[in-house]
């Protein structure tokens, strides 16, 4: 079969080119999606369980926070204002002494109303109730809230109203998930909170 001069190298330029135009579609489409795609768009589901963790992150962070000021100012809910804090009053020594049950009750016997104890209790209801609400150092809040909460659990061992299960676990446990998903980012401050240099070069700050 004759073959014109050049019509080879022409049909293969155009072939080339044609793969060239279909590579390069494939890649914007795979890399860089269009907007508007199902990717991009952010379902009524989806939407809805980010503000039902972050209504529940503020709830604990309000749950922590209150028992912090009602035990600092005595606000009659659980703590007369004759017990105070800033009226002289412990907030580990009541419970420790007398409500403090199972194993470890010799151990928590002995840190009741120690100075260190009181001080480090407040100051864990207080950051940890802050960062919550705030949507700020969600890992940091979700392991210090976690140890907080299993010690308070081991304080009243067994549970009252279940063999081993109350809802200082459940809390803790939601404390990880909240810190998982991110729940400081909706409703909080978590994404601005990411973008500080210091967060920046110590993740776990996040």
């Amino acid at each position: 079969m004759n073959v014109p001069p050049g019509s080879a190298v022409r049909g293969t330029g155009r072939d080339v080119e044609t793969m060239t135009a279909t590579v390069e579609r494939i890649t914007a489409n795979t890399i860089a999606p269009a907007a508007g795609t199902p990717r991009d768009v952010e379902t009524t589901g989806q939407k809805a369980t980010r503000y039902v963790f972050a209504g529940l992150r503020m709830a604990l962070g309000w749950t922590f926070l209150w028992a912090f000021l009602d035990k600092m100012f005595g606000l009659g809910h659980g703590t007369a204002a004759k017990n105070a804090w800033i009226n002289g009053g412990s907030p580990t020594k009541g419970f420790l002494t007398f409500g403090a049950a199972g194993p470890f009750k010799g151990l928590y016997h002995d840190i009741a109303g120690a100075a260190w104890a009181d001080w480090l209790f407040m100051m864990g209801l207080a950051a940890i109730g802050v960062a919550l609400l705030l949507g700020i150092g969600m890992r940091v809040a979700a392991v210090t809230g976690g140890i907080l909460l299993v010690m308070m659990w081991t304080a009243v061992l067994p549970p009252e109203n279940n063999p081993f299960m109350d809802d200082h676990l459940i809390y803790a446990g939601l404390l990880a998930a909240l810190a998982l998903v991110g729940a400081g980012n909706t409703l909080g401050l978590g994404r601005a909170w990411a973008t500080l240099p210091i967060v920046q070069r110590l993740p776990w700050l996040k």
